[in-house]
């Protein structure tokens, strides 16, 4: 997906190849309405509602990555006002547990799995992990997604009728593999898939990328990396830029 966190500039289209626009959710100054930013702002130039109303004359597909369990809520009485001219994929993000070297408190997930279901039951489901990469790391030697925290989104995501991405970090997938194997084989309904994203100061390499296709379902893994790293990896692939 293509991120965005302000207001494009008039006009500017959304390039041909971006399959899914990404933004960050949360309220204005905490208690206002929902707003395109990402943690530590508290304001912005665009509302989701704006964003929305844009979107809906496109053919783009939409990720909503909720940054406070406040904004759940209002964002999704917004998107059902839109109904029918929204008619596209719609995917649903909120890091729910804590992961390998998360920092911040992750949502409710009992709380957001409750709301986003029942409002948006034909959403994809993006769950993930708080996570953290120091600056200089390196992924194949890096803690990684461990047992626990892959059995408890297990848990978590086993009564679900919706399909669920997991969202997990690049620079960590290349240690935690086994792990991530076996959270994709616990669904019968091959509806469980990976999307694998980084961080802007993130160190992974194009051989982790490959690693990656090697060892999953290609069908089953999305990507939503960086330059020149997203470049370089198509190249690798034989796709053209």
């Amino acid at each position: 997906p293509r991120s965005l966190c302000s207001r494009a500039r008039p006009g500017q289209p959304i390039p041909g190849d971006v399959h899914m626009v990404e933004v960050d959710v949360l309220l204005r100054g905490g208690h206002g309405d929902p707003i395109l930013a990402h943690p530590p702002d508290t304001d912005s130039d665009i509302t989701l509602q704006e964003w929305l109303a844009c979107m809906a004359s496109t053919d783009k597909g939409i990720k909503l990555d909720f940054k406070s369990l406040a904004a759940v809520g209002p964002s999704l009485e917004l998107l059902g006002r839109l109904g029918q001219p929204l008619a596209r994929p719609v995917w649903l993000n909120g890091d729910v547990l804590p992961g390998p070297r998360g920092s911040c408190a992750p949502l409710d997930a009992r709380a957001f799995l409750g709301a986003v279901t029942s409002a948006c039951p034909d959403a994809t489901l993006s769950l993930g992990w708080t996570t953290a990469c120091h600056p200089g790391q390196v992924a194949r030697v890096s803690p990684g997604y461990q047992w626990p925290m892959v059995q408890e989104m297990s848990r978590l995501c086993h009564a679900l009728s919706q399909p669920v991405t997991f969202a997990v970090r690049a620079a960590l997938l290349p240690c935690s593999i086994p792990q991530l194997q076996w959270l994709l084989q616990q669904s019968h309904r091959s509806v469980y898939s990976l999307t694998v994203w980084a961080g802007k100061e993130d160190v992974y390499s194009v051989e982790d990328l490959l690693l990656i296709r090697e060892n999953f379902d290609k069908s089953r893994v999305y990507y939503d990396i960086f330059e020149p790293q997203n470049s370089e990896f198509k190249k690798a692939i034989g796709i053209e830029c």
